[in-house]
């Protein structure tokens, strides 16, 4: 069986970062943007990243220029904008596509196990936000709507 821990993600400052070593703790994975109506989630999400760090939780933001070309800048810029405007101390990784061909294999797997709207797998836009246990399991998939406050409850129960 396939879980999060499986996979190896690249940080934004170009390290590798083999998820086994997040075994244990409870994540929200989010594809973002800085440029997009949803942008001033990552208020939300450094909220929750606050509330819960100490009870082994981890938010995952994942910068991605799918949507609308809404995610332009290069890593420096990315964490500059996200530590200036938000606060932002939770962990960035590498800008990665969600949808087709050059999907993040992680970003593949998540959205299989669990699907959007009407069945799809297919990542509708910017702010999906994917919930995974402490076993390294998908048990939610939230859409861009779904602000982090909203969340709050569902990572309580996990952690």
């Amino acid at each position: 069986m396939t879980t999060i821990a499986d996979f190896t993600v690249t940080t934004n400052r170009g390290e590798e970062l083999d998820l086994a070593t997040k075994k244990g703790k409870v994540l929200l994975v989010v594809n973002t943007a800085s440029k997009c109506g949803f942008t001033p989630q990552y208020d939300g999400l450094e909220e929750l990243f606050q509330q819960f760090k100490d009870k082994d939780f981890e938010v995952l933001g994942f910068p991605c220029n799918q949507f609308g070309g809404q995610e332009p800048g290069n890593a420096d810029e990315i964490a500059e904008f996200c530590k200036v405007n938000f606060g932002v101390t939770f962990p960035l990784m590498e800008k990665v596509e969600v949808n087709g061909p050059d999907a993040s294999p992680l970003f593949d797997w998540m959205k299989s196990e669990k699907k959007g709207l009407m069945g799809s797998t297919s990542i509708k836009w910017n702010f999906t936000k994917f919930l995974i246990d402490r076993e390294g399991n998908v048990v939610k998939r939230y859409g861009p709507q779904d602000t982090p406050k909203l969340i709050a409850k569902d990572v309580a129960k996990l952690v």
